[in-house]
């Protein structure tokens, strides 16, 4: 990968890190809290330790939804920067607190809005564009890659089109969609629904009575409320739910064709709430590691 090699040491990087279900990265542990130093050359894509310091949905290019796990991250000493994205290499890092996804889908739209104004000051505006909607039957689209949309009033829509989209409904009845690749939708709102179709997307459904639904290649749909319902139709993909959420599984062979299909209640019949599962080739859904 281009890589821009290690500089001198600057003020302290907030971004964030994935790892996979275990909290490794490249095959090292760590453990929220706790601070490591590396010695030696720092070199992007090479040595040191990295995370993302722009755009939190960048983190998806490297650690998908399904399967990942996120912290924030504080990076000092020398670093090194991707000449890309805004992957960066450090000597030192500190593995703050974990972040799920809505949380995730906060930090992209509050990233979008901050660029959108630095944009719209030097009057040119083509990505990372915001849409923001909190008044009554609002909607929020944002059609950019990189951009974010976001609904907090009552029954409000927020969709998100382009690539590392973000989406976020926080009002009652809402809908939050994002279609482009690495996308997420969070809707935190009573009866609210997220729906992720793009490759590597999340949906994320918190609201009591809410959906969420996740149809691309490795994604992740969760719903954590009350009553709520989580989809994953995916290759490679999982869901998780809370006590009395249903849950929808689909399996699919290497060309698309869908060889079975399962639903279940979490906390019915062995299958464990807030517990993460994904189809095996039998047909039966078996846990996998946040």
């Amino acid at each position: 990968m281009p890589a821009i090699p290690d500089t001198s040491a600057e003020e302290p990087i907030t971004g964030i890190k994935g790892f996979d279900s275990n909290l490794r990265c490249r095959g090292f542990q760590f453990e929220v809290g706790k601070t490591y130093e590396h010695t030696g050359a720092v070199v992007v894509c090479d040595s040191g330790f990295h995370a993302i310091s722009g755009h939190p949905l960048e983190v998806f290019q490297y650690y998908p939804p399904a399967g990942s796990r996120y912290a924030e991250t504080t990076q000092s000493g020398a670093l090194g920067r991707h000449s890309e994205d805004s992957k960066v290499a450090s000597a030192k890092i500190t593995i703050n607190a974990e972040l799920h996804i809505p949380q995730i889908v906060e930090r992209a739209i509050a990233w979008v809005l901050k660029q959108t104004i630095s944009t719209q000051a030097q009057h040119t505006v083509i990505d990372h564009g915001a849409a923001s909607s909190t008044g009554y039957h609002g909607a929020a689209s944002s059609t950019g890659d990189q951009g974010a949309a976001s609904s907090t009033g009552y029954r409000g829509a927020a969709s998100s089109t382009g690539d590392h989209g973000a989406a976020s409904s926080t009002g009652y009845h809402g809908a939050a969609s994002s279609t482009g690749d690495q996308g997420a939708a969070s809707s935190t709102g009573y009866r609210g629904a997220a729906s992720s179709t793009g490759y590597r997307g999340a949906a994320s459904s918190t609201g009591d009575q809410g959906a969420a639904s996740s149809t691309g290649d490795q994604g992740a749909a969760s719903s954590t409320g009350y009553h709520g319902a989580a989809m994953a139709t995916g290759y490679d993909s999982r869901v998780m739910g809370a006590k009395g959420n249903a849950l929808f599984l689909v399996l699919r062979d290497d060309d698309g064709t869908i060889t079975h299909a399962w639903a279940g209640i979490a906390g019915r019949k062995g299958i464990k709430p807030t517990t993460w599962y994904s189809l095996g080739k039998d047909g039966k859904p078996f846990e996998v590691a946040p």
